[in-house]
Formats: structure tokens, C-alpha cells, sequence
């Protein structure tokens, strides 16, 4: 029996609970879930109400794909929709047929011609426009909207339809039109055809190698119907599952994976959707497998790089071994094991990275990506490690494979080298859209991220975090929208937010520890820790820090413990615990000369003066200063200074220090950062020195948080507090918690004020 649920509401729009839900109070769905719902339904609220309704716990949690066919979605919107086209003529009905399917799944352009070849007429037309269901366009024809085109195509019956597509089919001669004339082809097909299957996979393939996942993905869906071979439709449904995840379409992409018999594209998807460990496991079973398996009919042969290279569950061409292939049950080994190695990383289970190196040894193949890199660096090897991630980083020039390039962006980061790791990933979100591969654009981001948390860009970082967020929440990417959540509660520490940080902190917590993401939770623990460090609760943030060293796979990261390191050795050397300290410090420190990062250098040379009693840490500051200027962590940098302006204030070395400070300062306010800046002003004030007043210090708004200004902006905008809530991915309830925060630090009553005060502080 399948338990429904009553639906929460999506928009202020959406009508109350069909009377036959039962009484049982519904689950609040998850915000991927919510975002995919109104995807689905086109936005259309009530059909979304509809769905909603129609959902098991398990779907409605984001455990289970949603449906994927229109008729499943919301069959009574669809049935009202049927009722206003089978009121139309037989001859409207005839030609919004022909439209509909010229039109979805497959867009062919092929109506005017098919008008013309057919002589038919019209003019039958006009009466759908009288009745607001479709209109001429110059192309053809424009339907209302998504679901009237679906009721135009569905109310015909199934001859009509199969000589509608025939009709398409004959019209379309180009040599770049054969993949769609297939694709009609099959579309009119009576029944099964080994000859129409091998034409419609063939169709499928140059669709795929020209980077359209959409076209793709229908003509393989097409031929896996009319396939009477189990084996090959399997194929073949592995390789429209691997399109559909492509364009974006998560939950198609899992429905269609689940009737395959292909456990590694299964594990592929757990990655980017499921249990992180259960996905390494897959991965590299399908490793094992494919260093065995013989190409599948009509997958490339070995040697090609003409395929479709993207960064979701299809296989790539490696550039490391030579290798190709078409779909993920024969994919190279190579493949599957860069992505074991994402798997390892995101469980922060990195010594399972050994499990991977040493498939690859018996493939005979050098371990792909990072994978040797962080196999190296867990044992100790850190010379090792960093030949290794140096020449992984290498491989981030324009134009490349997405996968290749988003492991030339983990590379660089682990090497500290920002300016490297942003140009790789920004190309690896480029390469991903270029292809056609929507999938992997987030992805990419998640990574961009780490390199804008230091590098003095953090709002433009915010806003193209929750672009990435966004798209991660409508793909079905839950995982990758985890460790989006925790890299924006990173930039809300950053930037003193701290309601927003507890809140972000929590959601990816809260979802990390379920699924053993143990990169998110990490990071999601480390901006708490940096939140309570730039308050001035150092215990509070020792106590963090001294938790995520202590916490195993998928609730800590052994990188991320190694990033946090400075800011652990300032929150123990507040707090007396100069032993643990020094030891982690220690260890920091000759990675950090292996490397050769002056960033890194530069934070092991902070540690070095905190740690080092009186007036002998000087110098170990003026050394971190140095290094610092070499590299790129800007905001670093200014904690370094605001550290040294505070050890030579109580050295009595007042000039430095009021130069040291005010330098700090000035950059946190360039960053946005103002509890920062206030720790440099409260030391200037210890000091008796006046310190200058903050940029702004006239206009209302400086009172205003970051978080807090851009929901008010929003607002002055004439944007819905829901509408508010879907652009930045947070509850309404939390928009209107800093609504209400706003005007009470503003000592305003209505949304008209705010928006006469933000015109007149724009205007100052």
C-alpha cells in the first residue's frame, strides 16, 4: 500500500488537501525536493499541490526518485486540460497534434513543412486561439503553457499520433536533421524493430558526440522500447539514465538506472544523491569490473577521444590512459576510479583511497586524477604527494574535460594554490555547460568555493554559491547541495552573519551526517568554530576544532581538519592548550614546506609567533607577513596583521601596532567582515589610538547585516517573501525572521519605509 501525504504549501496560491488525504500531519519536504516538484509541474502551483499529494514518504523525504512520466505528475491537472482541447473542432485537434509533437519531447521545427507536404489547413486554428489554449507564431505554433501542449499531444489517439510523427519523419532531409527524422521514425513505429533500433542508437550516439544530452536521451529511451534484446535495451537504458543525468534531470536519470542491471551507474548516481560510502563501494567494484570488460556493441573503440567527455555517471576519454567509451557499464577503469576518489573525498574516508590505488595498479593504469595525490598524502608522503597533485594540477588549461579539470581544481587546492584552483573550476562549469553536461556545473562550484573563501571576494563568491545551489537543488545533486549549504555558512562566518551561519551550519550538518558527507560536515563545523573565533568565544571554538580533529569518515575531513589548523593553534593558544597545539602545528608545518604554498608558509609562521612567548614572536610575524604578500589569502593576511598589531600593542610597541591594526581593519571592511573589524578597533581603542570610522557609518543600513541587507533590497524590490525564500534557498519563515530583524534595527514599520530609507541611503 502506498502512504500518501498532505502537501505543504509551495506558493500562496496553492489550493488546501484533496478531502480523500489522510488526516496524518505531511513530512515538510526537503528543499531539493521542493524545488524539483515545481520543476516538474513547469511552476504551476496547483499542479504542484497535485503532485505533492500523490508522493510517498520515501519520494517526499528525496529518497526516491519523483515520477517522471506527465501523466504521473498530476493527472488531474492534465485531465482538465484534455477536457479544454477535446471541446475544440477535429481540425483544430489535428493541427495542435502536429504541433505538440513537433514540439516535445524532441524539439524538430519540422511543423511549417510537415503544414506544407500535407496540405493541410490552418485556419482550424482560430478557434484555439478563441479559446486561449494556443496561437500562431511565425515558427508554427505557441501553446498556453507545458501542460496544455502535453493534453494536445496525449488527447489524439495512437494512430493519429504514430501518423503524425510519420508525417514529421518525411520532412526532414538534412544531414543535421537525422538524429530528430530517427527519432520521428521511431516515434511511429507499430511495435519492436531490431532495424529501428539500431538506426535510433546510432542517431543516439552523434547526438551524444555533438553534446545533446536532451536529443540523446529520447532517441535511446526510443530504441530501448523497440529493443527485444534485454541485454541491449539495459544498454541502452544506461545510456539514457547517463543523458538524462546529464541534462539535469536527476530523478528521470535514477528511475530509468533503476532497470538497468548496471550497479556502477547506480553508484554514480549515490554520489551525487545517495549514501557517499555505499558509492565509493560501487564505484570501485565497477573499476574491478571494467579493467575486465570487453566493449559493448557500438561503444567506441579504444584509442578515440571523439566521444562525449563530461563529468556525470557516462564514462569519459581519459587522457591519462587512452582509453574511451560510450556508457557507464563499460566504462573505463579509469573513470570509475576518479570518481571512487571524489567519493573518498566527500566521505572524508580518505585512506580508502589506497582500495582505489590499488585497483589501478592491477589495471596496469597510473591512478587517475587526484586519487594518487591523496593516497600519498594520507600515508605521510607529502613529497610524494605533491609531484603527484602538482602534475594533476597541471592539467587545467581551456577547453578540457570537464572531470580532468574539476580534479585540476581539488589539486591546486590542496596545493594552495587559489588562483589555480578558481581557473580550473570556473573552466571545468564552462567546459560542463559547453557539452551539455548541466549536471556538473554545480559541481564545480562546490570546489570553486574554497578558493573565494580567502581570496577577498566574498559576497560575489555568496551570490555565485547560491546560483550553484540552486541548480544543485534542481538536478537532484542533494550531496552537492549539502557542501554548498556548509560553504555558504563559511561565507556567513566570514562575514559575521551568525544566525545565517547556525543556519546553514545546521541544514548541511543535519543532512551530511545521514548520508556520511563528511567534507560538508566538516566545513559546516569549521565555519562555527571560525564563527566563534572572530567573536572572541575561544573556547567555544577550541572545543569545535578539537571535535573535528577527533571525528572519523563521514562526520570530519582530514583536509579540512588540516585547513582549520591555524585557526585551532589561535583558539588553544587562548585557551592554555599549547600542547595538542604545537602538535598539530607540527604536522601543518611540513606540509606546508613540502608544498612550498606561501599562503600555507605564511599561516605555519603565524602559528609559529602565537606559540612563541614575548617579544621573540615578532619576528615570526614579520616572516608571515612576507609570505603572505606572495600569495593570495587576503583575508588571512589581515588576521595575521590583526594578530600582530595585538602582540605588539601588549609589547608596547605603539606605532607598528596602530599601523598593523588599522591596516587590518580597513581590509575587514573591504570584506565585509565588521565583527572582524571590530576586534581591530576594540584593539585600537586598548590601544589609545582613535580609530578611523567605518565607510558607511552615516548610512542606516550599517546596521544591517549582509544577510539582512540583501533580504531587505529583495524586498524594497517588490519580491514575496517566498519569492525571497526560492532565490536564496531558506525557508520563508527565516526570511521573515530577518525581515522582522531589519525593521527593528532600522526603527521601521512597513516595506514602503524601506524602501524610501535604502533609495535615500543609495542616493548618499
Amino acid at each position: 500500500m502506498v502512504t500518501r501525504v498532505n502537501p505543504p504549501s509551495l506558493d500562496r496560491t496553492s489550493p488546501p488537501a484533496p478531502p480523500d488525504v489522510g488526516p496524518r500531519p505531511a513530512p515538510a519536504l526537503s528543499e531539493g525536493v521542493r524545488v524539483r516538484v515545481l520543476r516538474l509541474v513547469y511552476g504551476d502551483p496547483r499542479a504542484a499541490a497535485e503532485l505533492v499529494a500523490r508522493l510517498t514518504e520515501r519520494q517526499a523525504a528525496g529518497l526516491d526518485p519523483l515520477p517522471a512520466d506527465p501523466a504521473d505528475l498530476a493527472p488531474e491537472t492534465l485531465r482538465a486540460h484534455r477536457r479544454e482541447v477535446r471541446a475544440l473542432p477535429d481540425g483544430t485537434r489535428l493541427v495542435l497534434l502536429l504541433a505538440a509533437a513537433d514540439q516535445y519531447p524532441v524539439a524538430t521545427h519540422a511543423f511549417l513543412r510537415a503544414v506544407a507536404a500535407a496540405r493541410l489547413d490552418t485556419r482550424p486554428l482560430e478557434a484555439a486561439e478563441a479559446a486561449g489554449i494556443a496561437y500562431a507564431t511565425a515558427g508554427g505554433v505557441g501553446f498556453r503553457d507545458a501542460w496544455t501542449r502535453i493534453a494536445a499531444y496525449e488527447t489524439a489517439a495512437p494512430a493519429d499520433r504514430r501518423d503524425a510523427h510519420r508525417l514529421l519523419a518525411r520532412v526532414l532531409h538534412g544531414a543535421a536533421e537525422t538524429p530528430r527524422r530517427s527519432w520521428h521514425r521511431g516515434a511511429g513505429a507499430l511495435g519492436p524493430s531490431a532495424r529501428l533500433t539500431a538506426e535510433l542508437t546510432a542517431a543516439a550516439d552523434r547526438a551524444r558526440a555533438a553534446g545533446d544530452p536532451a536529443l540523446s536521451g529520447a532517441l535511446a529511451e526510443r530504441a530501448a522500447a523497440l529493443c527485444t534484446d534485454p541485454g541491449e535495451r539495459s544498454r541502452l537504458l544506461a545510456h539514457a539514465a547517463t543523458d538524462a543525468w546529464h541534462r539535469g534531470d536527476g530523478d528521470r536519470s535514477r528511475t530509468l538506472a533503476a532497470r538497468t542491471d548496471a550497479d556502477a551507474l547506480t553508484g554514480i548516481l549515490a554520489l551525487r544523491t545517495g549514501h557517499a560510502g555505499e558509492a565509493f563501494d560501487a564505484l570501485l567494484a565497477g573499476a574491478a569490473r571494467a579493467a575486465g570488460a570487453r566493449p559493448a556493441p557500438g561503444a567506441p573503440p579504444p584509442g578515440r577521444s571523439d566521444t562525449t567527455a563530461s563529468s556525470g555517471p557516462s564514462a569519459v576519454p581519459s587522457r591519462e590512459s587512452g582509453e574511451a567509451a560510450g556508457s557507464a557499464p563499460t566504462a573505463p577503469v579509469t573513470h570509475f576510479l576518479a570518481r571512487a576518489a571524489e567519493a573518498a573525498v566527500y566521505t572524508g574516508d580518505l585512506r580508502r583511497c589506497r582500495e582505489a590505488t590499488l585497483v589501478a595498479g592491477q589495471s596496469g593504469i597510473d591512478p587517475p586524477g587526484v586519487l594518487g595525490g591523496i593516497a600519498a598524502a594520507v600515508d605521510g608522503r607529502y613529497e610524494d604527494a605533491r609531484h603527484l597533485l602538482e602534475a594533476t594540477a597541471g592539467r587545467c588549461g581551456p577547453g578540457g574535460d570537464p572531470t580532468l579539470l574539476l580534479h585540476a581544481g581539488i589539486a591546486a587546492l590542496m596545493l594552495g594554490d587559489h588562483t589555480r584552483a578558481a581557473t580550473a573550476t570556473v573552466r571545468a562549469a564552462a567546459a560542463a555547460r559547453a557539452r551539455g553536461v548541466t549536471a556538473a556545473v554545480s559541481q564545480a562550484m562546490e570546489f570553486r568555493a574554497y578558493a573565494d573563501f580567502w581570496t577577498g571576494r566574498p559576497r560575489a563568491a555568496e551570490a555565485a554559491t547560491l546560483d550553484a545551489l540552486r541548480q544543485a537543488y534542481a538536478t537532484g545533486q542533494d550531496n552537492g547541495a549539502c557542501h554548498l549549504q556548509a560553504a555558504l555558512a563559511m561565507f556567513a562566518a566570514l562575514t559575521g552573519d551568525e544566525d545565517l551561519c547556525r543556519e546553514r551550519a545546521a541544514a548541511a550538518r543535519s543532512y551530511a551526517l545521514a548520508h556520511a558527507l563528511g567534507l560538508p560536515a566538516a566545513l559546516a563545523q569549521w565555519a562555527l568554530a571560525f564563527l566563534d573565533l572572530g567573536s572572541g568565544r575561544f573556547d567555544a571554538a577550541a572545543a569545535r576544532l578539537r571535535a573535528l580533529a577527533a571525528s572519523g569518515p563521514g562526520h570530519g575531513h582530514r583536509a579540512i581538519r588540516h585547513l582549520a589548523t591555524p585557526h585551532y593553534v589561535e583558539a588553544a593558544v587562548r585557551t592554555g592548550e599549547t600542547r595538542v597545539a604545537r602538535a598539530a602545528h607540527a604536522d601543518y608545518d611540513r606540509w606546508a614546506r613540502a608544498v612550498g604554498s606561501a599562503d600555507d608558509l605564511a599561516l605555519s609562521a603565524r602559528c609559529r609567533a602565537l606559540l612563541t612567548p614575548g617579544a621573540d614572536a615578532v619576528e615570526h610575524y614579520r616572516t608571515a607577513l612576507r609570505l603572505h604578500a606572495e600569495g593570495t589569502r587576503v583575508f588571512e593576511r589581515a588576521r595575521t596583521e590583526l594578530l600582530f598589531g595585538s602582540a605588539l600593542r601588549r609589547l608596547r610597541l605603539r606605532t607598528e601596532a596602530r599601523d598593523r591594526l588599522h591596516s587590518a581593519m580597513e581590509a575587514f571592511e573591504s570584506f565585509d567582515a565588521p565583527h572582524c573589524a571590530e576586534s581591530a578597533r576594540a584593539e585600537l581603542r586598548a590601544l589609545g589610538a582613535p580609530a578611523a570610522p567605518t565607510r558607511g557609518d552615516r548610512r542606516p543600513t550599517i546596521h544591517l547585516t549582509a544577510q539582512q541587507l540583501l533580504v531587505a533590497r529583495m524586498a524594497a524590490d517588490g519580491a514575496t517573501n517566498r519569492e525571497i525564500a526560492a532565490r536564496l534557498a531558506l525557508s520563508p519563515r527565516t526570511i521573515d525572521h530577518h525581515l522582522r530583524g531589519v525593521f527593528t534595527r532600522l526603527g521601521i514599520r512597513s516595506r514602503i519605509e524601506l524602501v524610501r530609507l535604502l533609495a535615500d541611503a543609495d542616493d548618499g
